[in-house]
């Protein structure tokens, strides 16, 4: 039990019961700092959760990979936990963001001294690597490196100061130099050499080329036996499944090595792994990558005095140096046998590379890793920066999608709803279900639900089947599922480009990537056909086909075509005190600056940004007057030189408000932007003109809109898939939006009821986009 003065230290990791060497790494470094510290040593886990793994003690708090607001949670508990240190276990593909760049949202707000052991280093990082881990580095007190080459490339690379580099070594087994054959009996191994390798199983691990070097060995020794330990890593099995384990086990065949290979498939405790390495006579790691600074299976190999073999990667050079084991080149399988077949039949090289490997070892036991640990958590120090304000200050409803599922049967999403119950008489359309596309794979790439995968499937399923064998979509289905006749004009053909998009850029496998590019590129050459709100839709679907694929160059001619076709619609139309693209604000009109922000970031083209800021401005002095938003209401729109019509005030505005508004930050890292943007959401809860809340905490539903004597109470799919969609921008909006306190303290969009009468129009409307109108005509038309 910890003593009363005991170091508390929280850890950021994966963590047993989760099967990855990180893993191990952090529970055998905390049960060996334990023993250095006597009972004044209390580990707190705050574990990176992957799949359903059911966590004990000392695991106090877990984090879901892509959800930012975990990572925000986790450091107010930290915090609150008063920890004296927090020791970070590094890798980047353990945590969410770019490069792993969500871990330093929870580390710019912790209050205690961080120290980071990395597991990866990069010599040649992308831009968004390198920073992520230069951010981490700049708030920890001391960053560990388990060999000299990580040293130098901390120091060379990443610019990381000497004095906060130190240098500890990867723990390995402290037991004792044995016999191999008094352990071969608990695998009736006897008589027989044996030679291992373990650790998850992944295609950079090489086995095929110690396989290819097996018919050699086995002519020269038939005694021998070749044991891969080790389950197939879980995310090979999540994108692959055992397609590489498959395929070794046909080749075995193939080079009949049946009596001499076996495969072991499972993850084994510590207890069994050891009874592996000292049953062991030669261990083998075959990379066929250089890249890999670290390795705990070869640091394990080393410490049990095992003869080792490798190709030159990273960790084995630094390791195997001065005779402590025998290096190959990368995949050269006949290399591999002449030198296994050399240690097999000389003794005395064989047990010379045994006794270096574990003289080597006795330096880098886990009991003395737990020591050089132990001491850097015991110094009295101070915090090297300033932890961010922590106690979070945006309260936000629970992304809760029980609504959504009720307004949904096996054919898609319904477009209406009586109060809460699907309204079966208006049928579905295409632009309810591309909405839903987009809502369910932003969702499903935040929190891997694989629930909502059955919901994305009957979504993305209705929007193929909406497209026509030239590219057109269509957009209205009766419940019988027969296709609407003569439909209205609509927006579905960008709203479905635009799912479609959302789709290639966080595709859950890739054969949904195949099917969106697919069906993007079917009806890509339509795009300058459409109205200005059907080409800013299309416009945000090909940004994110963009991410997926930046090269493509059709695409990339398309998008400058569309977003020019949105700045000519501007230029023929804006006057002084009238900066639009149209001269009437109608609906969905925030749509049209927020395509331009995206269209600008992605091409870098400063002239979209500036017109959307410009645009932005205008529709922001429009519909906030310094309190809240009162957006544009369709019982009469605001044209250019009359009135604006203040209701009925609908949810699709605000939530292309909160969308265009996160844009505007990420083109100009202009806070305002993300207060604006909270107080547009808060237009859903209360802040509007009547001060009603059209979500429905109860029902997980939203009121259809804002009526002049109320909310119309009917929760359709529009209305409840713009709060769920806003919702789900301002929680990846958390990191920055947290330091700004949702406050308003100085908005420069001053709201002035004299100037809502513009000018007078001195020429007929131009363009004009048709609003969404379902065949009853539930929106009125444009007149």
């Amino acid at each position: 039990m910890p003593k009363s003065s005991s170091k508390k230290v929280a850890f950021i990791s994966s963590f047993l019961p989760r099967k990855c060497g990180i893993a191990t790494f952090a529970s055998d470094l905390i049960k060996n700092t334990a023993l250095a510290a006597k009972g004044e040593f209390e580990p707190q886990v705050v574990a990176m959760r992957s799949g359903d793994q059911k966590y004990k003690d000392p695991v106090k708090f877990e984090i879901r990979q892509n959800v930012k607001s975990d990572y925000i949670c986790a450091a107010d508990y930290i915090n609150f936990s008063h920890v004296d240190a927090v020791c970070v276990q590094h890798e980047f593909g353990l945590f969410g963001g770019e490069g792993g760049s969500y871990l330093s949202l929870l580390l710019n707000r912790l209050k205690a001294p961080i120290i980071t052991t990395l597991h990866t280093l990069l010599d040649e990082p992308g831009s968004a690597y390198h920073k992520s881990l230069v951010d981490v580095c700049n708030v920890s007190y001391k960053v560990i490196t388990m060999n000299e080459r990580g040293v130098s490339m901390l120091r060379d690379i990443y610019n990381i100061p000497a004095k906060k580099i130190k240098l500890i070594a990867h723990g390995m087994p402290d037991l004792p130099f044995v016999d191999s054959n008094y352990y071969k009996h608990k695998f009736r191994l006897e008589d027989r050499r044996t030679i291992l390798t373990f650790g998850l199983l992944n295609r950079n691990k090489g086995i095929e080329v110690m396989l290819k070097a097996m018919p050699a060995i086995v002519k020269a020794d038939p005694s021998v036996m070749y044991i891969i330990l080790g389950m197939t890593h879980p995310n090979i099995l999540k994108e692959e499944g055992e397609v590489y384990r498959f395929s070794l086990r046909q080749m075995v065949k193939d080079l009949k090595l049946q009596e001499h290979v076996i495969f072991y498939n499972r993850f084994v405790d510590d207890q069994e792994l050891h009874n592996f390495l000292c049953a062991a006579d030669i261990y083998v790691t075959s990379y066929i990558s250089e890249k890999q600074l670290t390795s705990g299976t070869l640091s394990f190999a080393v410490g049990t005095g095992k003869a080792v073999v490798s190709s030159p990667y990273w960790a084995a050079t630094e390791l195997l140096a001065d005779g402590r084991g025998r290096l190959v080149g990368f995949k050269d399988s006949e290399q591999l046998a002449e030198i296994i077949i050399e240690i097999l039949q000389d003794d005395s090289e064989f047990y010379s590379l045994r006794r270096r490997a574990y003289e080597y070892g006795r330096s880098r036991t886990w009991p003395k890793i737990g020591q050089a640990y132990w001491k850097l958590f015991k110094a009295k120090w101070l915090p090297v920066h300033i932890a961010a304000k922590t106690t979070l200050s945006i309260e936000v409803p629970e992304l809760s999608l029980a609504h959504l599922e009720k307004l949904t049967d096996d054919t898609g999403l319904y477009q209406h709803a009586n109060f809460t119950i699907p309204n079966r008489e208006y049928g579905y359309c295409t632009d309810d279900n591309a909405r839903a596309v987009i809502l369910i794979a932003k969702h499903y790439a935040q929190y891997s639900e694989p629930q909502t995968l059955k919901l994305l499937d009957t979504y993305f399923s209705f929007i193929i089947h909406s497209q026509n064998s030239d590219g057109t979509i269509r957009n209205f289905m009766n419940f019988d599922r027969s296709w609407f006749k003569d439909e209205p004009l609509n927006d579905a053909f960008g709203r479905a480009l635009w799912a479609f998009g959302t789709v290639m850029a966080q595709p859950p496998s890739p054969a949904y990537l195949s099917i969106a590019k697919s069906c993007f590129d079917k009806s890509v050459e339509l795009i300058q056909k459409q109205l200005p709100r059907g080409m800013a839709y299309s416009i945000l679907g090909m940004c994110d086909y963009l991410k997926q694929f930046p090269g493509a160059s059709d695409i990339k001619r398309q998008l400058e075509l569309t977003a020019d076709g949105l700045i000519i619609q501007y230029e023929e139309n804006n006057y002084p005190n009238w900066e639009w693209f149209e001269e009437i604000l109608t609906y969905d009109n925030a749509i049209l600056p927020y395509a331009l922000f995206v269209a600008g970031l992605t091409s870098g083209n400063k002239k979209y940004i500036e017109i959307a800021e410009k645009t932005c401005a205008f529709l922001l002095a429009n519909t906030f007057n310094n309190e809240y938003f009162s957006f544009v209401g369709c019982k009469g729109w605001y044209e250019r030189g009359g009135t604006k019509a203040t209701f009925d005030q609908q949810p699709l505005e605000a939530a292309s408000t909160v969308m265009m508004l996160h844009a505007a930050y990420d083109a100009t890292q202009n806070d305002k932007y993300l207060t604006l943007q909270r107080k547009a959401f808060d237009w859903f809860l209360g802040q509007n003109e009547l001060r009603i809340p059209l979500y429905d905490f109860k029902t997980k539903g939203c009121n259809d809109g804002l009526l002049r004597d109320g909310v119309n109470t009917n929760q359709g799919a529009e209305s409840t898939l713009s709060f769920l969609l806003s919702l789900l921008a301002i929680v990846e909006s958390y990191t920055i939006v947290d330091k700004i306190n949702g406050h308003i303290k100085s908005v420069p969009f001053n709201h002035d009821k004299s100037k809502e009468q513009a000018p007078e129009k001195p020429q007929p409307i131009k363009s004009i986009s048709s609003p969404r109108k379902s065949p009853k005509n539930r929106v009125e038309e444009i007149t």
